[in-house]
């Protein structure tokens, strides 16, 4: 099924790593989409995406504008048929230094968007979450976790009207920019030592390939109110150093504030109810009313524990490096 057909899809945070990414594969004629719109606040990102994607049909159309801004947002999403709520700021130190920013953006913000995809009647909106937003420790994380919670229970607030809210949480996106992966490439052209927190440290891997093609199968198949988190495997972060450069040495620079070692995407008391399909889990909040009427199809997981990025099957070095290799050739 191709929801997309015919439909005017909006896009928060459009020219970030995600957005830009998802905007120029749902521009394949394929998806047949009717326009999209991408929504942020820098003007030179736009410029540079705009020159960047082949708009032959023009269907795109840029719109300036801030999410904590409510009055420009309820001019973008005029006609709007589905959201992807892409935009957050999510430096992890960054939000310690400025913590009312983060929230500004991250819980007001995505609040805004909750109440305008409302007030504009659109069908479907996703929102991106993190690994940081379980058990959060650090600023970004809590602001995280308060949007999941948000755009959930916005489902409880639409009345007959038939908007729909989930969410697709995953690790960091292997290559996206600022990544680990980037900076170790620099480091490694520099001839320098690999910085690294911890040699323990752990985390899950995710192309932006497979967390675009996520997001299309949530449009397509999430009903409102789920979490769904994908299957992954980890990597050890020095086996990623090493990937690069097999005579890899390091610079232990020790865990930063708000650093985790591992990542988590669903801690054990995260739900009542976790649903399993082959690639992928489905967390439905016990904070959602009526949604097991929706799914007595899925299949309840039981003996859940906690899905972190320790606990966990990982990527081989040889592995690694064919994906490093795919990333680069992108």
């Amino acid at each position: 099924m191709n929801i997309l057909k015919n439909k005017t899809i909006l896009v928060t945070g459009g020219t970030g790593s995600f957005g830009s990414a998802f905007i120029g594969h749902i521009l394949n004629p394929k998806y047949k989409v009717k326009k999209i719109i991408i929504f942020s606040r820098d003007e030179l990102k736009q410029f540079q995406l705009k020159n960047k994607l082949n708009d032959n049909k023009n269907i795109l159309r840029f719109f300036l504008g801030d999410v904590r801004d409510k009055e420009r947002l309820s001019f973008a999403f005029k006609d709007v048929d589905m959201v992807v709520h892409a935009a957050a700021l999510k430096q992890v130190p960054a939000a310690e230094y400025n913590p009312i920013e983060f929230i500004k953006t991250n819980v007001i913000g995505s609040q805004n968007v909750i109440e305008e995809s409302i007030n504009a009647k659109v069908e479907k909106v996703i929102a991106l979450s993190t690994d940081k937003a379980v058990s959060p420790i650090n600023l970004y994380g809590a602001t995280k976790l308060c949007s999941d919670k948000l755009f959930v229970a916005a489902n409880n607030i639409t009345g007959k009207q038939n908007t729909t809210f989930s969410i697709v949480r995953y690790g960091n996106v292997l290559g996206s920019r600022g990544s680990i992966l980037d900076e170790f490439i620099k480091q490694n052209k520099l001839k320098q030592k690999f910085k690294i927190t911890d040699l323990k440290m752990t985390r899950f891997n995710i192309l932006m390939k497979d967390a675009i093609e996520l997001v299309i199968w949530s449009l397509n198949n999430l009903t409102g109110g789920e979490i769904v988190i994908p299957k992954l495997k980890s990597f050890w972060v020095k086996d990623l150093a090493k990937s690069i450069n097999k005579n890899s040495k390091f610079n232990v620079i020790g865990i930063r504030p708000g650093e985790k070692l591992h990542e988590e995407l669903m801690s054990k008391s995260d739900s009542y109810d976790v649903y399993e399909l082959k690639d992928k889990l489905l967390l439905i909040s016990n904070q959602l009313t009526g949604y097991k009427r929706k799914s007595k199809n899925l299949k309840k997981l039981k003996n859940f524990s906690s899905y972190n990025s320790l606990e966990n099957k990982f990527l081989k070095i040889p592995e690694i490096k064919k994906l490093i290799n795919q990333h680069l050739k992108n």
